[in-house]
């Protein structure tokens, strides 16, 4: 059983003290907060690719590394990050080839029904009751269009300062590179002049 492999293993981990290389603060000591996809291939990629290190940045992951509600938890956890843990800039990573980006709420709602966790008379319920689960469920069709998508939403909150950057980037799962596609930096000057 997988949880018991994990409690051994934490049990050597603990008292071989191999946590020591990865004492931090809860601060960030580059000061930023990354949002991205919880995609299994970014777990180790993500990190290394940006020279992140344990104690450098709060990591926020999320299927498809979307912000689905400007005052949903992932919002939260960014405006927790800038006023309680110094964050002083934001960073939102996509990738290219997500999950998301192919997501099919209808088969998702297929295999709720033949797991038998929910009958149609539910999933109608919650329809009725005005929650579109195809549209909570789907994803989005293009991962710049989202990266900026989300982008607009982090910097026109109302919490948000508007001298914090907002970064986009999209990462190839396979290879680790980046693609800039919003520099927050370039982003702010233009809306100083």
């Amino acid at each position: 059983m997988l949880l018991q492999e994990i409690l051994k293993h934490n049990e050597q981990f603990v008292e071989n003290k191999e946590y020591v290389p990865y004492e931090a603060t809860k601060m960030p000591q580059k000061r930023m907060v990354i949002v991205s996809c919880m995609d299994a291939r970014l777990i180790e990629l993500l990190p290394k690719a940006l020279d992140l290190h344990n104690g450098d940045a709060k990591i926020l992951k999320t299927a498809g590394g979307t912000i689905t509600h400007p005052f949903g938890s992932i919002m939260r956890s960014i405006v927790t990050a800038v006023y309680e843990l110094n964050a002083e800039e934001i960073y939102v990573i996509g990738h290219h080839g997500c999950g998301m980006s192919q997501s099919n709420p209808k088969g998702t709602l297929q295999k709720i029904l033949d797991r038998g966790v929910a009958s149609q008379e539910i999933l109608s319920a919650l329809e009725y009751a005005g929650i579109d689960l195809h549209k909570w469920l789907f994803g989005f069709d293009n991962v710049i269009d989202s990266i900026k998508g989300n982008i607009e939403l982090v910097r026109n909150h109302p919490l948000i300062p508007k001298d914090i950057p907002v970064h986009g980037l999209a990462i190839a799962p396979d290879t680790g590179k980046l693609d800039v596609i919003v520099d927050g930096y370039k982003e702010l000057s233009l809306n100083v002049n």
